[in-house]
């Protein structure tokens, strides 16, 4: 939601503030400057990027505009904690229902692994392997944004440069002359609003999310391990804590139950 909040906030705040300084809102009913900015960002990443990655574009916007669910690191530690426990009271085999009813095939990867009997370097090595491939799809994602918000400013520039050309045309008439000057200026304005108040946030978002994602499965792998050696529940519970908050370490502590203590 903060996406389309912080979106719909900037468009309400610098329109008011135009209106504010004088401008009328009818200056941005400019096609040419649209089309230069727009068009003009969406051919520099194609020079850029191949089309394999520019597919990707409507999937990162759906990323960004609607956050992936993930597990809190709250319910990552009592998962861990449930699973090690029916696989130390019923063995390793136990956990086979438990990774067909998993949805997520990074989770379900490792559970497998531990049902097979894979030592902990292999689990370790695919596993971290995995994620590395997965951080780098996401930097390759983040990076389109990030250049699209480098190229459409330059683009602003450009536009107001093809303006002012325009606008050197008039210079007989006063008044056609001082519109194609603040037309001209428009492709800039676009420019920077799209670089600075869409690429570039959006660019930041898909990082931020990238991390969160990161950190929540070394904490999955961590947990997996800790299975994999055979550490008690508690031992899985005590590792596995030290991702959280302190506030949050003690409150978790607190609500760990007496089985997993015991088992």
């Amino acid at each position: 939601m903060t996406t389309i909040i912080g979106l719909i906030l900037a468009i309400v705040f610098i329109g008011v503030g135009m209106i504010l300084k004088g401008v009328s809102m009818e200056a941005l009913a400019n096609p040419a400057a649209f089309l230069i900015i727009f068009g003009g960002t969406i051919a520099t990443l194609l020079v850029a990027f191949p089309m394999s990655e520019i597919k990707k574009f409507p999937i990162l916007l759906k990323i960004v505009l609607f956050e992936p669910k993930l597990p809190t690191k709250e319910q990552i530690i009592d998962m861990m904690v449930e699973w090690s426990i029916i696989a130390r009271t019923e063995g390793v085999l136990a956990l086979e229902e438990i990774a067909d009813s998993v949805d997520d095939p990074f989770l379900k990867n490792g559970l497998e692994m531990i049902i097979d009997g894979s030592d902990r370097k292999q689990m370790e090595d695919i596993l971290f392997d995995e994620l590395e491939a997965a951080a780098e799809r996401h930097k390759v994602g983040s990076l389109i944004f990030s250049q699209a918000g480098m190229y459409a400013p330059t683009l602003g520039v450009l536009g107001a440069v093809v303006g002012l050309i325009a606008a050197l045309g008039n210079l007989q008439d006063m008044d056609k002359l001082g519109y194609s000057i603040a037309a001209a200026f428009i492709a800039t304005l676009l420019g920077i609003f799209s670089g600075y108040v869409l690429w570039h946030p959006i660019s930041n978002k898909l990082k931020r999310i990238s991390k969160k994602e990161q950190d929540i499965k070394i904490m999955m792998i961590d947990g997996l391990l800790g299975m994999q050696e055979g550490l008690t529940p508690k031992l899985i519970e005590r590792k596995l804590s030290v991702y959280l908050p302190s506030k949050a370490r003690l409150k978790q502590g607190e609500m760990i139950s007496e089985e997993a203590e015991t088992a």
